[in-house]
């Protein structure tokens, strides 16, 4: 983003990128506590946005890791010294905010059903190869692609075992936790997703969201 202070935490329309996605899982019926893995020096910051917002759900705040492995990997730990191994965990990345309510319930549903789920939408593009990042010789059939969001459910028992027995296995750096199921030789399973489900890593994104804040309103304003 070329800021100075974290993406989540950069303010939109009056409020912090990290509040919209906070709002999304505490306005959830089927959600009883929030976790946030977050980054160090900005944890009072948090538990202010907290209570100027009223995240009530909010409460366990734990470091973030080197990694977006070994930061799942506190933030689950942290989960497991407070809950049952067969309640559901959803992982959810800060800067997407606009998850919304039917995407959060699908993602439990896939979870209980099966035990894990993953958040995909399918590939509209054509996917090319390449070994240089300058050109390509060949393409890659859409149709057996997804493009994976979050949330992502599973057990908490589940994917606190995995996490134990990915450092075993010398598994470091897994981007997702579907990537790390996968890399450990295990099946995951899709829930639904949506292209509204963005993730905000480039200013780009940030103008996309800003367009979506605004039709949400005008849709309200004529209900």
């Amino acid at each position: 983003m070329g800021q100075d202070i974290p993406k989540q935490f950069l303010t939109v329309n009056e409020r912090p990128i990290i509040v919209y996605t906070l709002e999304a899982f505490e306005k959830h019926p089927e959600i009883d506590v929030i976790t946030v893995v977050c980054i160090e020096g900005w944890e009072r910051v948090l538990w202010a946005y907290a209570k100027q917002f009223n995240i009530t759900k909010l409460k366990y705040v734990v470091p973030g890791g080197k990694n977006g492995q070994d930061s799942i990997r506190n933030g689950v730990y942290e989960m497991e010294k407070h809950f049952s191994p067969q309640d559901i965990v959803l992982i959810h990345d800060a800067i997407r905010p606009m998850v919304s309510a039917e995407i959060i319930s699908d993602n439990i549903r896939v979870a209980r059903e099966y035990g894990n789920a993953t958040t995909v939408i399918p590939c509209a593009e054509a996917m090319l190869q390449t070994d240089d990042g300058r050109l390509s010789t060949e393409s890659f059939p859409r149709d057996r692609l997804k493009r994976t969001q979050t949330p992502q459910a599973f057990h908490l028992g589940d994917i606190c075992d995995l996490h134990r027995r990915a450092l075993e296995a010398g598994i470091t750096n897994s981007v997702a936790s579907c990537t790390l199921k996968i890399e450990m030789g295990e099946q995951v399973f899709f829930s639904m997703g949506s292209e509204k489900n963005l993730k905000l890593t480039t200013v780009e994104d940030i103008d996309i969201f800003k367009a979506l804040l605004e039709t949400k309103r005008s849709s309200w304003l004529k209900e």
